[in-house]
């Protein structure tokens, strides 16, 4: 199936062509088994300035066989920064609720994941979503809520413990810089209104430290939102499917159990 372009040509908001980057897009991975499964967009990681291959399409293929649908994201990079950037998935989530009947997927059932800094554009999913738009197109008139979020060792906050590329990439120099730091720190901004979330990260990450999780999974705790968390003792930044590690591998299987749970596996 062709990429599904998230906006008509020449109507992404912020879109720059001399940046040389595509319009975003979702590369499809469809079960079609018959069933209206859930799905998955996933977002790789890359420090907001590149984006990491095996965090992608491997990651999609991959949840196709723990029973759903997967969308890999092509979201916007420096030196795109906010809004365009987490506008992007906000509006993927849209697109696909949207069209969840050509699809043959569950609208109700639509999840986020993200790596690294792809954790952290989901983590804004769940910051910032609305339940629909009354200016832009019929897409931006439906809810942009998540139905659950995969926080692969995320970049979840902007202030102390943060990846300082990952923030400098998204807001750094923005003339309201200490706002956006605040809103868009996840551990900051968790809502009453927040989806179920499975976490999981390496305590000895030295790129992302393991404290982004842990404030995190607090703060959702805090406000009772129904989460699941795995710190695994060993293993270096960007492992995604960590297929050559027994240990950090299980979160695939742990991850699969867990959409069983929430409903995504029909």
């Amino acid at each position: 199936m062709e990429k599904l372009y998230l906006w008509e040509k020449g109507k992404t908001p912020y879109f720059r062509e001399e940046y040389g980057q595509e319009e975003p897009n979702l590369a499809p991975f469809l079960l079609n088994n018959g069933k209206k499964n859930g799905c998955v967009i996933v977002c790789p990681g890359g420090a907001y300035c590149m984006k990491g291959l095996h965090e992608g399409d491997p990651v999609s293929r991959r949840l196709n066989t723990l029973g759903v649908s997967a969308f890999t994201l092509e979201y916007r990079i420096a030196p795109y920064r906010y809004p365009a950037v987490t506008g992007d998935l906000l509006r993927a989530i849209r697109y696909l609720r949207y069209h969840a009947d050509a699809l043959g997927i569950d609208p109700e059932k639509i999840a986020v994941l993200g790596f690294s800094a792809g954790g952290h554009l989901a983590v804004s999913s769940l910051c910032t979503f609305d339940y629909g738009r009354e200016d832009g197109d019929e897409i931006d008139r439906v809810s942009a809520r998540p139905d659950a979020a995969i926080l692969c060792y995320p970049v979840v906050t902007l202030g102390r413990y943060t990846n300082r590329p990952s923030r400098d990439n998204l807001i750094g120099g923005l003339p309201d810089e200490e706002e956006l730091e605040r809103r868009l720190s996840g551990e900051l901004a968790v809502r009453e209104d927040t989806p179920p979330c499975f976490l999981w990260h390496t305590q000895n990450d030295a790129g992302v430290p393991v404290y982004n999780s842990l404030q995190l999974y607090q703060a959702l705790c805090e406000k009772n939102i129904p989460s699941e968390l795995h710190v695994f003792p060993f293993g270096p930044h960007g492992m995604g499917l960590a297929e050559e590690d027994k240990s950090v591998s299980q979160w695939v299987a742990l991850l699969g159990r867990w959409l069983d749970l929430m409903g995504f596996v029909k």
